[in-house]
C-alpha cells in the first residue's frame, strides 16, 4: 500500500503530468484539496473511487485518512494543486507518514507560476535583464516569513518575482517594491492560471493596488522587468558565432 502525492498543476485537467493521471486512474481512494484543485481532475480516478475533499479536514483526519487506507491495503491518490515542492503542507503529512512506517511516492506538476507565465505569453529570465525568479510569499495569518526573507530583500536582486497568497497585501508590497523597482514596473496579476476563468490583468506598481480590487484569495502577482521588456539582447545560444559542442565545435 502507497500513498502517492500527485502535483495535480495549476488547475485545467490537461496539464496534468502522464505519471500523475496513470496514478490516479489506478487508486481506488483519492484525498484532494477542493479549494484548489479543479473537479475536472477526478474524471481521471477510476469508477468507484472514494474521493475525498481534503478542504475542511484537520491535518489529523487526513493522517487518519491514511491510516484507514493502510489498514485496508488499499492506494491513495493525493491530490495537491499546483506543484508538491511550493507551499503545499506536504512536508508535515510526509513527517508524519515516516514517523508511521508508510510507504510514499512524490509526482511533480505543473506550478501556477509557470501556468502564469505561459497565459501572459512571456518568459520570466531575460538576457541582460533578469536571470533568476524568486517564489515568495507575504507573511499570513496561517504561517510567518522567516526574518531574512523580505521582499525588500529579493527586490535589491532585481530578479522577476513571483508573489503567492497576497493580493490582499497590495499596498504593502508597491511600499516594498517601488524603491527598487521604481513605480513603472510592470506587473501582472493572475487568477487562476489555465482554469475556464482565468482572470489576467497587467499593471505597474503604481497601478497594483487598484488592479488587485475585486481580487480575491490565490492570485499570483508577477513583478519584475522582464515582464515588459523589448530591447533585450538575443541569447548567445542560438547565436550563429556561438561556437559550441552541438554546433561547430572540432571533434
Amino acid at each position: 500500500m502507497t500513498i502517492h502525492f500527485i502535483g495535480a498543476g495549476p488547475g485545467a485537467a490537461d496539464l496534468i503530468t502522464l505519471r500523475g493521471r496513470d496514478l490516479l486512474a489506478r487508486c481506488p481512494i483519492c484525498l484532494y484539496a477542493g479549494s484548489t484543485v479543479a473537479p475536472a481532475l477526478l474524471a481521471h480516478c477510476p469508477p468507484g473511487v472514494r474521493a475525498v475533499d481534503t478542504a475542511p479536514l484537520s491535518l489529523d483526519a487526513i493522517e487518519a485518512e491514511f491510516i484507514a487506507a493502510e489498514a485496508a491495503g488499499q492506494d491513495v491518490a493525493r491530490l495537491h494543486s499546483g506543484d508538491l515542492s511550493l507551499y503545499s503542507a506536504l512536508g508535515e503529512q510526509l513527517r508524519r507518514l515516516r514517523g508511521r512506517g508508510i510507504a510514499y511516492t512524490l509526482t511533480p506538476g505543473v506550478p501556477a507560476f509557470a501556468a502564469a507565465a505561459a497565459s501572459l505569453g512571456v518568459e520570466l529570465t531575460l538576457p541582460g535583464v533578469a536571470q533568476s525568479v524568486v517564489l515568495t510569499r507575504m507573511p499570513g495569518r496561517a504561517s510567518a516569513m522567516p526574518p531574512g526573507e523580505t521582499l525588500a530583500a529579493f527586490a535589491a536582486t532585481g530578479a522577476t518575482l513571483a508573489i503567492h497568497l497576497a493580493i490582499g497585501q497590495s499596498a504593502r508590497i508597491v511600499a516594498a517594491l517601488e524603491p527598487f523597482y521604481g513605480p513603472e514596473c510592470p506587473v501582472a496579476v493572475v487568477l487562476r492560471a489555465s482554469w475556464p476563468d482565468e482572470r489576467i490583468t497587467r499593471a505597474t506598481l503604481a497601478t497594483l493596488e487598484q488592479a488587485a480590487e475585486g481580487i480575491a484569495r490565490s492570485a499570483l502577482i508577477l513583478v519584475g522587468p522582464a515582464l515588459g521588456a523589448e530591447g533585450f539582447a538575443e541569447s548567445a545560444l542560438y547565436s550563429a558565432d556561438y561556437v559550441r559542442r552541438f554546433r561547430g565545435m572540432p571533434p
